[in-house]
């Protein structure tokens, strides 16, 4: 973004400010000076007054003018076209010593006396501003013949080069960059203020109307008038010339030069393109989608809010009725919507995309001021708007939550001054409290912290107390940190068993969510772009993810693969869950001189107690579970505090077929299930306890998980413990089985006596023989 000083100072006084300090604050608000220049015009290079111009008497190419220079007339051979239109000129006179190191001296051209010479821009280092000489008019001050151009503020001007944040979108304009520095050094903007004198009375709605179709997102105003004599002014011009603005012609030059100044995105129509079969001017704005909003007429688009302008529509020098437009969108609706579409951008989209100036009245008035200077213009009363109703987002502010994070005391008085001259509306809310509503042209403030960089911008990072620093930690153990640490812990001991930790992606192949009978995600809420083409769902089990990694193993020649994952698994709504998943295939052990080369392949109780060393101690329960993975008669769920949690199988033989994987068992536990919960601590006892040993013989059908339900049952204080050790089939027991169960008994008050073991071995028995037909071997 450049700017100049004397641009800067028609909205704000800078006569007191030096460069120096200039720089200092731009580059202290954030507004980084990537250079400034200060203009020097030569000495003796003055304000000329061409008295005559002739036509060189022997070179049809230059022309022999007679200049008032202030201390006398003198004759010039001068050889731009456009010296004849000119009657104030910049003349370098005799002893000027130009840039590159021309020093003007007396000469003879083609036979003729030439005392000077006439200046074109480049020549007195000025940026160029078209072919032939400069020709000035009072639009820099008050042009007295004799004075030194370098006297005038507007052309030896201090030249600065702004580096703008991609968020500062409010400073792409000498207005917004005004407005700042003013804050900064605490002066007051100069109001604007201008006298309409309308040279015509009719009101527009005689000759335009405005329809609009669909939910509007811009703000738009736009004006009729009437156009008769067009010109431009040596400063605007020069100023443009200063900003790298180059425009077509002389009209497009005044819309540029007020959208630069005040940041207001403005645009002419040639007015005819709009009138009806009725000769009237009717404008439709529609809204395509959301943040498009096309400007019809006559069914035909002829730009697009904010975006682009159709070439055949702009208005020329030529054109004699405009209709001007201003427009305000706000800039994160329009760049999301036209990045979903191929709309060209012209050179106006820079700005909306980064954020206009929303005060279209300003930017039209400045241009009504700018074009009764410079043109017969006749504008007709009144104006065809459309106005969005928008609610400016607000951030509470508290002194005290400021000061934190500035790490300064900062009064409310102070943060309510600054943020008032940046153009926030404030409510007090309370004691040190108070709302601030967001100007439109900040759409980039958000949360309290963007407020904090704002009151530190304008006070100075230089100017708030250096502190060490001071890291005071807060107790940071709560459920998430509990739930890191137990997930660090159980990986940690399936690594302590032999399990490999796989890691893979959420996603997973929908054909086999779908082949296994799993839970499939909706697909209204499915994924709309996978990662690649086999990732294609969100997955609900990680097994089928942990059998590929598996087949992957196997094709590289492993003989033993135990895997394990733990990862969020998603239901057919979305809804996210943490799971663990095991998975052990082939060889329980590697070979080695113990196996003789031949380690037996993993089994259902090896397997089970390898995940029963992570997860800790369940009980397994007839399964309920039903997809494809799980094996018909080796599986069984998972039941932690009575609550089943997740299964064990062995993998179904057609899966493991499919997958062309050895012998595999898996499992998956929801992990919340067995996260470590508070338990209170229970007494022990002090009195040994013994170990007796139990045989029955019971049906052959009968499963331990019956006789476990039986002796849960019991309420025996003495009885601690009972587990199978030993399930004994033959020939001679017929359709019975041989079960021996060993019970830990221990009591609490006293040393056991043989009475007190036998009482509870019978109970144990009578309740075997009442509810299993147990028999006593």
């Amino acid at each position: 973004m450049i700017v100049t000083r004397s641009w800067l100072n028609e909205f704000v006084d800078l006569r007191s400010v030096s460069n120096e300090k200039l720089y200092e604050t731009f580059n202290a608000i954030g507004l980084e000076v990537d250079s400034l220049k200060q203009t020097v015009i030569p000495p003796k290079v003055v304000i000329g007054k061409i008295l005559t111009c002739e036509k060189h008497p022997d070179a049809d190419k230059l022309n022999v003018c007679t200049i008032d220079v202030g201390e006398g007339i003198r004759q010039i051979v001068c050889g731009a076209a456009n010296v004849v239109d000119a009657q104030y000129v910049a003349v370098a006179t005799i002893g000027a010593e130009l840039p590159g190191g021309l020093v003007i001296k007396p000469a003879k051209l083609r036979g003729v006396e030439s005392e000077g010479m006439v200046c074109s821009a480049s020549e007195l280092g000025l940026p160029q501003m078209g072919e032939g000489i400069m020709i000035l008019d009072e639009s820099i001050g008050t042009l007295k013949v004799g004075e030194e151009l370098g006297s005038f503020a507007t052309v030896a001007d201090t030249i600065i080069e702004l580096e703008l944040t991609a968020n500062r979108g409010d400073c792409l304009s000498i207005y917004g960059v005004a407005r700042d520095l003013s804050v900064a050094l605490e002066l007051d903007m100069k109001p604007f203020e201008y006298k309409k004198k309308e040279k015509m009375q009719l009101g527009i709605a005689r000759e335009a109307e405005i329809h609009t179709q669909g939910e509007m997102d811009a703000d738009l105003h736009f004006k009729l008038a009437t156009l008769e004599h067009l010109s431009n002014s040596f400063l605007l011009q020069l100023r443009l010339a200063i900003v790298e603005i180059k425009t077509e012609d002389k009209l497009a030059n005044i819309l540029a030069y007020a959208t630069h100044t005040t940041g207001v995105v403005l645009r002419a129509y040639n007015s005819r393109v709009f009138r009806n079969t009725d000769n009237k001017i009717s404008v439709r704005p529609v809204a395509k989608t959301k943040g498009i909003i096309e400007i019809t007429g006559n069914n035909e688009v002829f730009s697009v809010a904010g975006v682009y302008q159709q070439k055949e529509t702009i208005a020329s020098d030529e054109t004699k009725e405009l209709l001007l437009e201003a427009s305000y969108i706000h800039p994160d609706v329009l760049v999301d919507a036209v990045a979903g579409t191929s709309l060209k951008t012209d050179e106006l989209y820079y700005k909306t995309s980064r954020g206009s100036n929303p005060d279209l009245v300003f930017g039209l008035s400045f241009l009504a001021s700018l074009m009764n200077t410079l043109t017969d213009i006749a504008c007709y009363e009144g104006s065809l708007t459309v106005e969005v109703a928008r609610e400016n987002d607000t951030v509470v502010v508290s002194t005290k939550e400021i000061s934190a994070i500035i790490g300064m005391d900062i009064e409310i008085g102070k943060i309510v001054t600054i943020l008032q001259k940046l153009g926030f509306g404030i409510s007090a809310m309370g004691h040190d409290v108070v709302a601030a509503r967001i100007p439109l042209f900040r759409h980039d403030i958000k949360h309290i912290q963007d407020i904090a960089e704002e009151i530190v911008r304008i006070i100075g990072i230089n100017n708030i107390t250096a502190k060490p620093l001071v890291f005071a930690e807060q107790p940071r153990l709560n459920d998430t940190t509990q739930w890191y640490q137990a997930k660090k812990e159980f990986k940690n001991r399936a690594v302590g068993v032999s399990f490999y930790e796989n890691v893979s992606y959420v996603f997973t192949p929908k054909a086999l969510v779908e082949k296994y009978h799993f839970t499939v995600v909706k697909e209204e809420l499915d994924l709309i772009n996978p990662i690649a083409e086999e990732l294609n769902t969100l997955r609900s089990t990680i097994l089928i993810n942990l059998l590929t990694a598996v087949k992957r193993n196997v094709s590289y020649t492993k003989k033993s693969i135990p895997l394990f994952e733990m990862g969020a698994v998603f239901g057919s709504k979305r809804e996210q869950k943490e799971v663990m998943a095991f998975v052990f295939s082939g060889q329980i052990e590697a070979e080695s001189v113990k196996n003789a080369g031949k380690p037996k392949m993993i089994d259902f109780a090896s397997f089970v107690q390898k995940v029963s060393a992570v997860i800790g101690v369940f009980e397994l329960v007839p399964c309920t579970y039903d997809n494809g993975l799980i094996h018909p008669y080796q599986s069984a769920n998972i039941v932690v505090n009575n609550v089943v949690c997740g299964f064990v199988s062995k993998l179904h033989p057609s899966v493991q077929e499919f997958f062309d994987i050895p012998v595999t068992y898996i499992a998956e536990v929801d992990f919340e299930a067995f996260l470590p919960k508070h338990i209170n601590a229970k007494p022990i006892s002090n009195f040994q306890g013994v170990y007796k040993d139990l045989s029955v013989v019971i049906d052959k059908d009968l499963g331990y998980f019956e006789v476990a339900k039986v002796l849960n049952r019991l309420v025996l204080p003495m009885l601690k413990e009972c587990y199978p050790i030993d399930i004994y089939e033959d020939e001679k027991l017929g359709q019975k089985k041989s079960l021996t169960i060993r019970c830990f008994i221990q009591s609490m008050d006293k040393t056991l006596e043989e009475g007190d073991i036998e009482s509870v071995m019978s109970a144990i028995m009578s309740a075997l023989e009442k509810e299993c037909n147990a028999e006593l071997r």
